[in-house]
């Protein structure tokens, strides 16, 4: 039987693919191996282990400012057990007058506005008196800041209503709203710390007033500071918050409560070594306060250590980790 010139050429088709094949094989497993060499290396930020078998991993401190991380040296600090309340700011009452006119009369000119800073004896404003007809002036009894003002020109101005309100701004008065479970701990001349939260950091004062009643409706009775504001930084009607010291402690080691980071269940912080690597070291945490940790073992004082965001750098770890795997 004749095998047909076609299938003569297919069955030789086959077998040239066949050889064709066998000859590109070495060629494809050798780009494959070249591909695998070409693979980029990890990056530095690998977690490798010291020589005390604590986590460490490299990374950068372009990196860690770029993640608003940032450093702080271990050193002694004052632990305080401490009360804390909520306050205002007020103007210092004993040193606010209310400048009211003598007769009822018609504003002629208005000298100062809210906000301006007067001595004793400037000139506030020009009267005409609705009997007399003559214009008479109203002068700042104190010197101060004008906080309010109830008249503007041409306006009727009553001797039953004050026009300007002069506050000396120089003390300002800190009201502290105390829980009555609290109140047995509450002294006069304690010390107190307030934070007017403007970051520049607690102004420390003494109580110098407890009322002798409290609010129905807040539970609360007033104890009251008073702090001198030469340059303004207090501003009456704006709240603060206050720090009662009742015991205060040293330490010799102690970092910020939020270097404090928990890894594979043990109490860490994040040291810098050799200025380019991060090592989670385990410590040994002692007494605390909302501030500060104290560190039994573990840092030595002079460390420098991950003060703020340190989750950043918890997560950067784990992903190095990852990578590691």
């Amino acid at each position: 039987m004749k095998i047909s010139s076609t299938i003569l050429l297919a069955i030789l088709a086959a077998a040239i693919g066949a050889y064709g094949y066998s000859l590109l094989a070495p060629a494809k497993v050798a780009q494959n191996e070249y591909a695998e060499k070409k693979k980029p290396e990890k990056s530095n930020d690998h977690v490798e282990q010291d020589e005390h078998g604590a986590d460490r991993i490299r990374i950068s401190d372009v990196k860690l400012a770029a993640a608003g991380v940032t450093l702080a040296a271990a050193e002694s600090a004052t632990l305080t057990d401490t009360l804390s309340f909520n306050g205002t700011l007020r103007a210092n009452q004993e040193a606010v007058v209310q400048v009211t006119p003598r007769f009822p009369g018609v504003a002629k000119s208005i000298q100062k506005r809210i906000g301006d800073k007067v001595g004793k004896d400037d000139l506030l404003a020009a009267i005409e008196s609705n009997q007399s007809l003559t214009v008479y002036e109203l002068k700042a009894p104190i010197p101060g800041t004008i906080i309010e003002r109830q008249i503007s020109l041409g306006e009727y101005a009553s001797e039953q209503k004050p026009a300007f309100v002069v506050a000396d701004l120089s003390t300002i008065w800190v009201d502290l709203s105390i829980y009555r479970q609290d109140l047995k701990r509450v002294r006069l001349n304690d010390e107190v710390l307030i934070d007017p939260d403007d970051g520049r950091g607690e102004i420390r004062g003494t109580i110098s007033y407890i009322a002798p009643i409290g609010s129905s409706e807040t539970q609360t009775a007033l104890a009251r500071v008073v702090l001198p504001n030469p340059d303004g930084r207090l501003r009456p009607g704006l709240f603060v918050t206050a720090r009662l010291v009742l015991a205060a402690r040293n330490v010799a080691v102690a970092v910020r409560r939020s270097a404090i980071q928990t890894l594979e269940n043990k109490t860490i912080v994040f040291v810098r070594e050799d200025n380019d690597k991060i090592e989670a070291r385990p410590v040994e945490p002692g007494d605390s306060d909302p501030r500060f940790v104290e560190i039994r073992a573990g840092l030595s004082a002079g460390e420098r250590y991950v003060a703020e965001n340190s989750f950043v750098v918890k997560a950067e770890m784990g992903k190095g980790d990852a990578d590691h795997d």
